[in-house]
């Protein structure tokens, strides 16, 4: 498609003013790149070849992104012609609205709106749409996210990294096929990973493939198309277990797409640029006008608000289930955290904002009302709910049932046998009795009677160092975000090792 001379001179406008921000060993790198990856397109022509970039909104995707912008402009002013740009946003109700509105400046900043080589897009579940920053979430999408935040916490006693991230991280990957297959497809996607761990990661992918189907000796297809097959696989076995075997629609809705072309390449550019924001901090926030949203920025995510619940959940649990201040929990998941920062290499200014947040006499009590607001605007779930998920209490046959209601619902600690005989049930309630329980147990637990049922039947799942035979288990065993921390279960019990995770 032909550029209007306008369209040109906006095109070299943006590349100069990425080219004056960026260092000079990015610009450099920059044209490293551009010959390499014109060397790599399959199509003849440059113009013919579609390049995705996956686009989260956060400090280092916003890099990428503008990076690969930079690249493609470069072949602009040496070729007068380039490839199209595809930037995909994986949605999901965890992403606050300043993320939306980060994506949005940045579309602005790098003169992607409006050019015929650029094309944004916004995947809302099954949805592939254009990308708008005040498009209203779809109502389904919330509820879809909120169940499994839920079915996932009550199996595994809260704990962040499956409660909040399993089924978003399946979600992005069924994103990268839905946005790859859209349209006529893509010929390359863009990657910021080393060759190391890209293929470290698709090795964890075919473990855990090979985990819900051992006699597998080879999937249908290859490369990209291969990878997605594999995690719709593992997509299939993690909802089977979270929902039941026979739950066929809520497994068919969360699966993984694989439609995309099999000739699809990889292209890293991990070799010409360095991801460390705090050498791109003046390409971020003065060209890109990047914000660091109080609750967006969270710890180890600028794009995700989700990291501030898993702190309030931590410290509810220290506070609701072992009896001891919030405060103590949440400092503990604070250092936790930081720790993650600084592994990650996080500029040291980050650091510092997020240390000062949680830190002072009244730093628990307004993070806990920052978490507790965000947690219902995001999810509609309230504090009750949250702590009857930490407490985990119909699980195994109701096994922390009666703890739970003279912990938290005391006027239905008597009541204890009566709801597990309407857990153990099936169809309507029995009696009138059982009846009237329903619609307190589905406000203090935010699930309907058929989803506690399911819950009733299920094992709860712990965590450790060295995995275990769920799906849960079995994921958590390969990610790097945990760590071992130092805690106690009681006011003055002893010290414990525990197992901490989150972002």
């Amino acid at each position: 498609m032909s550029v209007e001379p306008r369209g040109t001179e906006l095109r070299s406008e943006v590349l100069a003013a990425l080219r004056s921000t960026l260092s000079e060993s990015d610009v450099a790198g920059v044209e490293k790149c551009a010959t390499r990856l014109q060397e790599a397109l399959p199509r003849q022509q440059v113009a013919d070849n579609v390049v995705m970039v996956a686009y989260g909104g956060g400090k280092d995707s916003s890099y990428t992104l503008a990076f690969v912008r930079a690249v493609q402009l470069c072949l602009f002013d040496r070729l007068g012609t380039t490839f199209k740009l595809r930037s995909a946003t994986n949605r999901h109700a965890g992403m606050p609205q300043a993320v939306m509105d980060n994506i949005d400046r940045a579309y602005t900043a790098l003169g992607m709106t409006g050019d015929p080589d650029c094309e944004m897009l916004l995947i809302d579940g099954p949805a592939v749409k254009h990308f708008a920053h005040d498009e209203p979430l779809p109502a389904q999408i919330v509820d879809r996210n909120r169940l499994d935040l839920l079915m996932t916490g009550h199996r595994t006693f809260g704990e962040a990294r499956p409660t909040f991230c399993n089924a978003c991280n399946l979600s992005m990957v069924n994103s990268f096929g839905a946005a790859a297959a859209h349209g006529a497809g893509v010929d390359v996607i863009i990657t910021g990973d080393s060759p190391e761990e890209q293929r470290a990661y698709s090795w964890w992918i075919r473990r855990l493939s090979r985990k819900v189907n051992p006699h597998q000796r080879r999937r249908t297809g290859a490369g990209f198309r291969g990878f997605l097959q594999d995690t719709d696989m593992i997509a299939s076995a993690y909802f089977a277990e979270v929902y039941g075997p026979e739950a066929n629609a809520e497994i068919s809705e969360r699966a993984v797409t694989s439609d995309v072309s099999e000739d699809i390449r990889f292209f890293s550019i991990f070799d010409d640029t360095r991801y460390s924001s705090g050498e791109h901090w003046a390409l971020l926030t003065d060209l890109l006008r990047f914000e660091f949203d109080e609750v967006a920025f969270s710890f180890t995510e600028s794009d995700c608000g989700n990291p501030t619940i898993m702190a309030h959940l931590r410290a509810l649990k220290s506070e609701r289930v072992h009896g001891r201040e919030y405060a103590e929990g949440l400092a503990e998941y604070v250092d936790f955290a930081l720790s993650l920062m600084r592994v990650k290499e996080f500029p040291e200014n980050l650091i510092e904002v997020m240390r000062r947040r949680y830190r002072g006499p009244d730093a628990a009590a307004r993070m806990r009302a920052v978490a507790g607001g965000f947690a219902e605007e995001a999810y509609g779930l309230t504090e009750e709910q949250l702590v009857c998920m930490l407490h985990s209490p119909f699980t195994d046959k109701g096994q922390r049932l009666e703890a739970y209601l003279e912990a938290e619902q005391p006027q239905l600690a008597s009541q204890a046998d009566t709801v597990r005989s309407l857990l153990d049930g099936e169809g309507e309630p029995m009696d009138r009795t059982e009846a009237e329980l329903v619609p307190r147990l589905v406000e203090i637990a935010g699930l309907e009677l058929s989803r506690l049922r399911t819950l009733y039947r299920a094992e709860a799942v712990r965590f450790s160092p060295n995995g275990g035979p769920s799906m849960m288990a079995a994921i958590l065993e390969g990610d790097p975000h945990k760590a071992e921390i130092r805690t106690r279960l009681s006011p003055d019990g002893p010290e414990v090792i525990q197992l901490a995770t989150g972002r």
